[in-house]
């Protein structure tokens, strides 16, 4: 009588799906661990302009404003975009000094409203030298004194 071997049917194979699920546990472990890696908080594009950048003087008193329209003045974040919080804002960072040049840098795509709303409480609070950061073909950054 001839017995069969049935050993010689079996072929080797690879598993695939243990591999596939400690590719997807790696992918998951990337993906979390990289959205923690802190950016800069606040970009912003300057509007370009040429001109010859204004005299250093005493250090100007700063109002960021974002592309969404939100304000940083010097380094504080004013937390509503109304003129009577910016201008609480700009009092508890100038104080009396209504001499002190202001520096606005407005990105790019800021809407025009918050700039507006900008001056507005600048000429509400009495101050009179008023610059607008810009951004030179060079890719330096400027600032353009007006008088308001």
């Amino acid at each position: 009588m001839r017995i069969q071997d049935h050993r010689a049917d079996d072929t080797p194979e690879i598993n695939l799906i243990p591999l596939i699920d400690v590719l997807l546990c790696l992918l998951i472990f990337f993906v979390v661990t990289t959205t923690f890696d802190a950016r800069s908080v606040l970009k912003l594009e300057l509007p370009r302009a040429d001109g010859q950048p204004a005299d250093p003087q005493a250090r100007p008193l700063s109002i960021l404003i974002n592309a969404e329209g939100r304000y940083f003045v010097g380094d504080r974040e004013v937390l509503r975009t109304d003129v009577e919080s910016l201008k609480q804002s700009l009092r508890d960072v100038a104080g009396d000094d209504r001499e002190r040049t202001v520096l606005i840098r407005a990105d790019a795509r800021t809407p025009w409203q918050a700039v507006i709303t900008a001056y507005e409480a600048l000429g509400q609070l009495g101050f009179k030298r008023v610059a607008n950061a810009t951004a030179s073909q060079a890719g330096g950054t400027q600032a353009g004194t007006a008088t308001q």
